[in-house]
C-alpha cells in the first residue's frame, strides 16, 4: 500500500509543483534563525557601570568608588555606605542599543537576560507537542500557513514592545510557532517527494538554516540597535504570505484521513504543474483507499466534534502516550528521542562553549553558520549511498570522539583546539540534519508529525540543560562539559545501530503496518492488504493483543 503512494510520487517526478513548495518550506525554515539566537546581538552583556543620583551629595561619595552595582558613599560619622545603583552608564563601542541597556538588565536584573532566550526555547518546547498533535489531525497545510503567517506579524510587533514583559510574552509565543515552520513545512514537504530524492531533499532542507545564521551575524553587524535590527530581521518574513495561498495538502496525509476526493485534486493539480501524465483517476482512487484507515478515521471525527479545552488536553495526554503503546512504534520512539535530546544538548552546548570567537560576536555567529552548510550539504550525498544508519552512527561517534579529546588538547596551542571543536560542530549539525529526516521515515504517516514534533521537544529540553553545563559545572570542573558531550554523543551513536535502516523502504502509513510481520522485508515492504493493516491507532492500541507481537526481540 505504502509502495504504490511511494511509486506514484515516483510517477509525478520532480517539477513545477514540488520546486514551489521546497521553496516555499526553505525560505520559511530561515525565519527562526535570528530570533532563537536573538539574545546575541538584542540582549548581550555589556559593561557598565552606576551612575550617581543627581540629589546625592557631590561630598559624600569617592568617585573611585563607584562600580556596576553599588556606590560607596560617606555616612555622617565617616564611615563607608555602599548604595544600590538604579542607573547604569553602558558601554555602547560594540552595540549603541539593546534591551539590556534599555531596560537595565544587570545586576539583580541580570537574570532577566537569560530569560529572554530561555522563553523562546520554552515556547518552542510548548508548541512542539502541540503543533504535532493539531498537524496530524488537521493538516499539515493549516498549521504551516497559520504558523508562518502568525510568526512573521508577531515578530514585527514585537520589535516595538514597551516593556520587559510584553517583550517576553512575544519571544514565547514566537518559540510555540517554531515548530509550525521547522517541523510540519518540513514533514509537509518530505511526504510529497518522489522516494529517490527524499535523502538528499530531507537533509538540504535545513541549509536556509545555516545561511540565516550567517546573514544574521552580518545584519547584526550593519544594524547596531535592537529596535530596528529586529524589525529589519522580521520584515522579509512577509514576503512569504502570497506563496503560503498556492500551498497544498499533503496527498499521503489526506488519502490516511479518508479525504480522498481532496486528495485526488491535489495529485491532478501537481500533474497539472508537472505536465506529466499520471493514472486514471480510478486508479487513484483505490491507492488512496488503499492507505484509509476506516476505524481511526471515524474515531477521531467522534473527537473533533467536541471543542472544549478539556476534552482536548485529555485527548493530547492520551495520543502523546501512543508513541509507547505498542513494541516497535516505542522502540523507535525511545531511540529518536535520545538521539534529538542528545542532538540539542551538544549542538547548543558547543555554541555556548566557543570563548575563542566571542571576542567579536558577530564573526562568531558568521562562523557558527558557516561550519552547519558542509554539515549540510555533505551529508545529503552519504545517506543517499551509505543510508541513513550508519553515517548518523559514525558523526555522533565522531563528535564524541572529537570532543573526549578536548580536555587533554594543549590550551596555548588555540588552533588546534578551535580545529577540534569545529570538527565537532561540523559532525554534530550532520548528525542533527539526518536525524530529521530519518525519524520522518521511521514514524508512520499517521503518527510522524507527533513523532518528530516530539523528537525535536527533547532538543529543546537538551539546549536547555546545556547552558547549566557549561556555565555552572564547567566553572567546577573545566573538563567535565566536553565529557558529558562527548559521552552523550557516543552512547546515541551505538543507540542509533540498533534501528532498522530506511533507505529504499516504503514509509508505513499506519502503526499497524509498522508492527505487522511483513514489515521485517528488508529491501522493500510489502503489506498484505488485510483487517489488521486497516486497524487505526485507537484499535490498534486497545488491541494490541490481536496483533502479532510477542516479544521486543522478536520484532527487532
Amino acid at each position: 500500500m505504502a509502495d504504490r503512494m511511494d511509486n506514484l510520487l515516483s510517477q509525478m517526478g520532480t517539477g513545477r509543483w514540488h520546486i514551489f513548495h521546497y521553496l516555499t518550506v526553505c525560505y520559511s525554515v530561515s525565519f527562526p534563525s535570528p530570533h532563537a539566537l536573538g539574545s546575541a546581538f538584542l540582549a548581550p552583556r555589556q559593561d557598565h557601570t552606576c551612575i550617581v543620583p543627581s540629589g546625592e551629595d557631590e561630598n559624600s561619595f569617592n568617585g573611585t568608588n563607584i562600580g556596576s552595582c553599588y556606590y560607596s558613599s560617606t555616612g555622617e560619622n565617616g564611615t563607608s555606605i555602599q548604595n544600590k545603583c538604579t542607573e547604569w552608564m553602558f558601554d555602547n563601542t560594540t552595540f549603541t542599543h539593546t534591551i539590556t541597556s534599555e531596560f537595565g538588565l544587570v545586576c539583580e536584573k541580570e537574570y532577566l537576560r537569560a530569560t529572554y532566550q530561555s522563553m523562546y526555547m520554552l515556547g518552542v518546547l510548548v508548541g512542539s507537542p502541540i503543533n504535532g498533535l493539531v498537524a496530524d489531525r488537521h493538516g499539515r497545510k493549516k498549521v504551516f500557513v497559520t504558523g508562518a503567517a502568525l510568526f512573521a506579524v508577531m515578530a514585527i510587533v514585537s520589535s516595538w514592545m514597551p516593556n520587559v514583559s510584553s517583550i517576553l510574552a512575544f519571544r514565547f509565543l514566537l518559540g510555540t510557532m517554531h515548530p509550525t515552520l521547522l517541523k510540519t513545512g518540513y514533514i509537509l514537504a518530505v511526504e510529497i517527494t518522489d522516494p529517490k530524492l527524499r535523502s538528499v531533499v530531507g537533509v538540504i532542507f535545513f541549509l536556509p538554516w545555516a545561511l540565516g545564521t550567517m546573514a544574521w551575524g552580518g545584519l547584526a553587524y550593519l544594524v547596531r540597535s535592537w529596535r530596528w535590527l529586529q524589525l529589519c530581521a522580521s520584515l522579509p518574513c512577509l514576503l512569504i504570505i502570497p506563496a503560503l495561498w498556492f500551498v497544498d495538502e499533503s496527498p499521503r496525509w489526506l488519502s490516511v484521513r479518508g479525504q480522498h476526493g481532496r486528495a485526488l485534486e491535489v495529485i491532478k493539480r501537481a500533474a497539472r504543474w508537472n505536465k506529466t501524465v499520471i493514472p486514471s483517476d480510478d486508479e487513484l482512487m483505490l491507492i488512496f483507499k488503499e492507505s484509509q484507515d476506516k476505524v481511526k478515521v471515524a474515531e477521531e471525527k467522534k473527537v473533533e466534534k467536541e471543542h472544549s479545552l478539556k476534552v482536548m488536553f485529555m485527548d493530547f495526554i492520551k495520543t502523546a502516550f501512543i508513541l509507547y503503546r505498542t513494541p516497535r512504534l516505542c522502540f523507535v520512539s525511545a531511540i529518536m528521542h535520545l538521539d534529538f535530546f542528545v542532538f540539542g544538548m551538544v549542538y547548543f552546548g558547543l555554541a555556548l562553549s566557543g570563548s575563542n570567537f566571542k571576542s567579536d560576536a558577530f564573526v562568531y555567529m558568521v562562523l557558527m553558520g558557516l561550519m552547519e552548510v558542509p554539515g549540510c550539504t555533505f551529508m545529503g550525498g552519504l545517506i543517499s549511498r551509505f543510508g541513513r544508519r550508519i553515517p548518523i552512527c559514525l558523526s555522533l561517534l565522531l563528535t564524541g570522539l572529537v570532543l573526549l579529546v578536548l580536555p587533554f588538547l594543549p590550551s596555548e596551542i588555540q588552533w588546534l583546539v578551535v580545529t577540534f571543536a569545529m570538527v565537532g560542530k561540523m559532525t554534530i549539525t550532520m548528525a542533527f540534519q539526518a536525524g530529521n529526516l530519518f525519524g520522518s521515515e521511521l514514524f508512520p504517516t499517521e503518527v510522524r508529525t507527533r513523532g518528530l514534533s516530539t523528537s525535536f521537544m527533547l532538543s529543546r529540553v537538551g539546549s536547555s540543560i546545556s547552558p547549566f553545563i557549561t556555565e555552572y559545572l564547567g566553572v567546577a570542573y573545566p573538563w567535565a562539559p566536553s565529557v558529558i558531550f562527548g559521552a552523550s554523543a557516543i552512547v546515541a551513536g551505538i543507540a542509533t545501530l540498533t534501528v532498522w535502516e530506511t533507505i529504499d523502504m516504503a514509509l508505513p502509513d499506519t502503526v499497524a503496518q509498522m508492527e505487522s510481520k511483513d514489515f521485517k522485508v528488508p529491501k522493500r515492504l510489502t503489506f498484505k492488504v488485510g483487517p489488521r493493516e486497516k486497524l487505526g491507532i485507537t484499535e490498534a492500541v486497545s488491541k494490541e493483543e490481536s496483533l502479532p507481537l510477542k516479544s521486543k526481540t522478536e520484532h527487532l
